[in-house]
């Protein structure tokens, strides 16, 4: 008889317990439930650690078919926003910190409907990319993020991500020093903790001890380049890429 290969798990029970309520398809929901949800979301975790194509999702998680169904189903219907919102629902907003990070598209996260001109990917110096920009609390949990082109400029997520938010100071590098900025956290009561930049006309002093925390956004993002599809786009839509994001940043804030 031939037996199944091993699979590693990523969720402990205490996580699951955590995840379960969150999730659509499970007992008690109207309509038809999911045969297992535990391993659903396992085997779209896998995908998102390894970065391997969805049809080589070992047999042990199911029908690759049937898993990258439900979990595109759920990225058009913002089921994985609603799972990190959820688990992540209580930030600290002592101070915040704002940073971009680029991703490679690969050849294979090219050719959505209506062509990369639709979704957040652009041409940079690194060839097509994708800006991730994130919005993180004085824990180094991630608030907020949002997707750009990658040639973009980082000043140009600053406003989704900071809207309707109460913090008492946003850290961020020279690339977010600019007036409009500046003014409107100066009408927030917020401190920027921002340095100026070398062409600025008189320098803004800012909290060098405070500016030290800005490591939180970079390690941030070094957890979640952990996941290889997220380090690298393979998603076509952004819809896809964000539905993993969502999920990896849920895992993560629960730790």
């Amino acid at each position: 008889m031939e037996t199944q290969p091993l699979i590693r798990l990523m969720l402990s029970d205490s996580q699951w317990e955590q995840i379960a309520p969150e999730l659509s398809g499970k007992a008690g929901d109207p309509g038809c439930s999911g045969r297992d949800n535990r391993l659903f979301i396992e085997a779209v975790l896998w995908i998102a650690r390894t970065g391997s194509p969805w049809r080589d999702l070992p047999e042990a998680f199911g029908k690759w078919f049937t898993v990258y169904t439900r979990f595109w189903r759920w990225a058009q219907k913002g089921v994985w926003e609603r799972i990190f919102k959820a688990l992540s629902d209580d930030p600290d907003f002592e101070y915040v910190l704002i940073d971009g990070t680029l991703v490679r598209v690969h050849q294979h996260g090219t050719g959505a409907k209506g062509g990369p001109q639709n979704q957040a990917i652009g041409r940079s110096r690194g060839g097509l990319t994708t800006k991730i920009m994130a919005l993180v609390d004085a824990l180094g949990n991630l608030i907020r993020f949002v997707l750009l082109p990658g040639q973009r400029h980082d000043s140009i997520g600053v406003e989704p991500l900071i809207a309707g938010l109460d913090f008492e100071a946003l850290l961020g590098d020279k690339a977010f020093d600019n007036n409009w900025l500046r003014a409107n956290l100066n009408e927030r009561g917020a401190v920027a903790v921002i340095p100026s930049k070398a062409d600025r006309a008189g320098r803004i002093p800012h909290d060098t001890e405070m500016y030290k925390w800005r490591h939180l956004v970079e390690n941030f993002f070094c957890h979640l380049k952990a996941f290889r599809r997220i380090a690298t786009r393979y998603e076509k839509t952004d819809a896809c890429f964000a539905g993993l994001l969502n999920l990896v940043t849920a895992f993560l804030a629960i730790r």
